[in-house]
């Protein structure tokens, strides 16, 4: 629940006496998330440092569990799907918000490019996102398998729905979302951060079958990518409307919510 987000998206949607827990690995987030806890109301909120593979809560804490974009760092997201499951009292809702990031990350591509090179663009992420998971580091496309484990979990009434927002970015970039998107995308291209920074790239790719002889040409051409990108909104003529790709999915724990 980094700097307590996802609990200020839910917060308009959810009783005014209800009481809201958030938890962070990072003690940082936590204190950050604490500080911001005004915009959750004036409800009973709290947050509290720990992992979600062993989280610290008694067994049926809570009516309901939920987590943004959580499971695709996780070495193995049925581990901390479990916990959840037992910190939900009987007929609790478990909510669950991922993505798939290799396809959203395709929709936003310059087709305009040599089809050679978009393939090597392809294809590099490819290497990386499979050595991060062959790593034990996280699937970056885990929302496609959310309904199913949730499945092999034995939880009831399953649902899963596709985020329908996409990304517009065109002249003159004034929407708030779009002036943050950019604003972002500067801040990473001045440390020459891609997807991830430098040194994690070489470790992915290389873990994922890539060519260590072939990092240089692939680590150039992907930040050369991203800065063309950049170029485009200078000029004032890039025009792009992608998608984020990004699943809810919803199931019940057997029993009766008392």
């Amino acid at each position: 629940m980094a700097i307590g987000h996802w609990g200020r998206c839910l917060a308009p949607f959810l009783p005014a006496s209800c009481a809201m827990t958030g938890i962070d690995r990072e003690p940082r987030w936590v204190e950050e998330s604490r500080k911001r806890s005004g915009a959750l109301g004036n409800r009973p909120v709290s947050f509290v440092h720990g992992d979600a593979g062993a989280l610290p809560f008694a067994d049926a804490s809570f009516d309901m569990v939920t987590c943004q974009t959580v499971l695709i760092h996780l070495h193995d997201p049925r581990v901390a799907l479990a916990e959840m499951i037992r910190v939900l009292r009987s007929g609790g809702l478990l909510v669950l918000v991922e993505p798939n990031n290799t396809l959203a990350n395709f929709s936003n591509v310059i087709l305009k490019k040599p089809v050679r090179e978009l393939v090597d663009l392809i294809e590099f992420q490819m290497f990386c996102e499979r050595g991060k998971m062959n790593l034990g580091e996280g699937f970056d496309s885990a929302g496609s398998l959310v309904a199913g484990w949730l499945a092999e979990l034995q939880l009831e009434g399953i649902e899963s729905y596709l985020c329908d927002k996409t990304i517009m970015l065109f002249p003159p970039y004034a929407s708030a979302h779009a002036k943050a998107l950019i604003g972002d995308s500067r801040e990473m291209s001045s440390r020459n951060f891609w997807r991830w920074d430098r040194k994690d790239s070489l470790r992915f790719f290389v873990a994922g079958g890539g060519d260590a002889a072939a990092f240089e040409r692939c680590w150039t051409n992907a930040l050369a990518s991203e800065k063309e990108w950049l170029e485009g909104i200078d000029r004032q003529n890039l025009n792009i409307t992608y998608g984020t790709i990004m699943y809810l999915v919803s199931g019940r724990k057997k029993g009766t919510l008392n």
